[in-house]
């Protein structure tokens, strides 16, 4: 009996000892997972960074990024928009598939799940700082899609618990408007080194603001050093994946709010040396919506079927020397309502969508007849008061409607950005990379954009958008929650 009884319980206690070894095998695969910090700025357009040869902004923290690991020469956003531009990332999903978070100012609904909230489910410590997701609310108040606040980047990391894997959402309410003026010139910028985009007028005062939009880029860069710091003191920095971008274009005219290279395109570089072989350069159309998928891969969580973004997993891993397909062969993006900024009573905003290859970026305008930046007749406006409300105000918006009428040039700079604009726009890429020339109704362009017409509308199809299929009138009648603009004095 004894040596029976004596046998069962070395068996049971290999059972046993067996079942622990199984139970701990996902903990300790759990702690070998990376970390991810993701570090967004409000409003940072490509090509404002040292990476990228800028010869005035300095920005040693992304440049380490892209020298470390990669440097993206083509990502791009799903809207140039704050609010619907965030809801993508977090969703990995197109913007246009967020019901009312689509918009600018609106409501997250509840059955969209987040990255975050799927990192937290599978074990990962998850918060975030500054902007998150908004401006708008989530349709539960209390909902924490981006994670739990905190006070910043230290405190989190003080509380969470020792080797668990974090995900951390690193905000910035930087580089947005309003601005200190001359901010950036008292910090020993050489204003007449900026390159100023070629949609704008080359006037001193359209130079100080840039300087003051680069001021606070900086600002932002400090911010995602200081938090490199932090982790190379705790010695975790090597196996936590670190994201630098923004959530699209700079705050002027022709930029945010618009689906050109200046408000869609934006800067991004990653370092994760223990999972990306060597550093380099990457020439892919990669879209903000790929963040999420690519997160929760390297995490070993499922990627939800309903997340439309292209998981980038293997392109981080991917050796130099591997001959690989590229990712896609263009990119899309669009825009809903942003303010509400049309004439009485149309409540809606511009909606657009558009795509983007290596040659050309064609871009469908659903609703000419509107404003593209809203109303200039700021009394005839939906919103009292709202005055070309698409664009942030500013020193560069200032000049350049105070000195249309004074000077040819300035009217044909203010035209690109203010006056209303056809059903379809072309742009000839390889003559014309800042895409001031519209080409579309040209007879020798008419086969490209055929096929580049048919091309966005039956991706957009197939990517559930409702402007597709000949609806979209939603998107107008989800509520507003935000104000207007005021308008500068000089202009009353």
């Amino acid at each position: 009996m004894r040596s029976a009884t004596s046998a069962k319980h070395v068996a049971t206690m290999l059972l046993l000892c067996v079942a622990v070894a199984s139970f701990q095998t996902p903990s300790s695969s759990a702690a070998e997972r990376p970390n991810i910090l993701f570090a967004i700025a409000d409003d940072w357009g490509w090509p404002h960074a040292g990476a990228y040869g800028d010869p005035v902004v300095k920005t040693p923290a992304f440049d380490r990024l892209a020298r470390e690991g990669l440097l993206f020469h083509h990502a791009y956003v799903s809207s140039p928009s704050c609010t619907p531009s965030r809801g993508a990332i977090l969703t990995g999903q197109w913007h246009w598939r967020l019901g009312p978070a689509a918009n600018l100012w609106s409501v997250f609904p509840d059955r969209l799940p987040t990255y975050p909230e799927l990192l937290a489910e599978a074990g990962y410590a998850v918060g975030c700082t500054g902007k998150a997701w908004g401006p708008g609310r989530t349709a539960t108040r209390n909902r924490a899609i981006a994670g739990t606040r905190y006070k910043n980047f230290q405190t989190f990391l003080q509380k969470r618990s020792p080797n668990q894997p974090f995900c951390f959402w690193l905000g910035t309410g930087d580089p947005h408007r309003p601005y200190r003026p001359g901010s950036g010139k008292a910090s020993g910028m050489d204003l007449e080194k900026i390159k100023l985009p070629a949609c704008f007028p080359d006037h001193p005062e359209v130079r100080g603001d840039v300087a003051d939009y680069y001021f606070e880029v900086q600002r932002f860069d400090q911010l995602v050093g200081s938090a490199m710091k932090l982790l190379e003191e705790l010695e975790e920095l090597d196996n936590t994946l670190i994201l630098m971008t923004g959530d699209h274009g700079m705050p002027f005219p022709r930029c945010k709010s618009n689906l050109y290279d200046t408000g869609t395109r934006v800067p991004l570089a990653v370092r994760w040396p223990q999972g990306i072989p060597t550093a380099r350069v990457v020439e892919d159309f990669v879209s903000l919506t790929d963040l999420a998928p690519t997160y929760l891969e390297l995490a070993e969580v499922k990627v939800p079927d309903e997340m439309t973004g292209l998981s980038l997993a293997r392109l981080l891993q991917q050796k130099p020397q591997t001959a690989a397909t590229p990712l896609r062969p263009s990119i899309l993006f669009g825009k809903e309502r942003h303010v509400v900024a049309q004439e009485a009573p149309d409540k809606g905003g511009y909606p657009c969508r558009a795509i983007r290859t290596r040659d050309f970026l064609l871009i469908r305008n659903f609703q000419p007849d509107r404003w593209p930046a809203g109303t200039p007749f700021y009394q005839q406006a939906t919103i009292r008061g709202a005055w070309l409300a698409d664009c942030d105000n500013g020193p560069t918006k200032t000049i350049m409607v105070t000195q249309r009428k004074l000077d040819a040039q300035y009217q044909r700079l203010y035209d690109l950005s203010f006056a209303k604009r056809p059903a379809i726009e072309l742009y000839d890429l390889q003559k014309d990379p800042h895409q001031l020339v519209n080409v579309a109704g040209r007879a020798q362009y008419t086969k490209v954009q055929t096929r580049l017409t048919g091309q966005l509308m039956e991706q957009l199809e197939r990517s559930g958008d409702p402007r597709a299929k000949g609806g979209g009138q939603d998107f107008d009648q989800h509520p507003y929650l935000g104000g207007a603009p005021k308008i500068p004095a000089a202009l009353k």
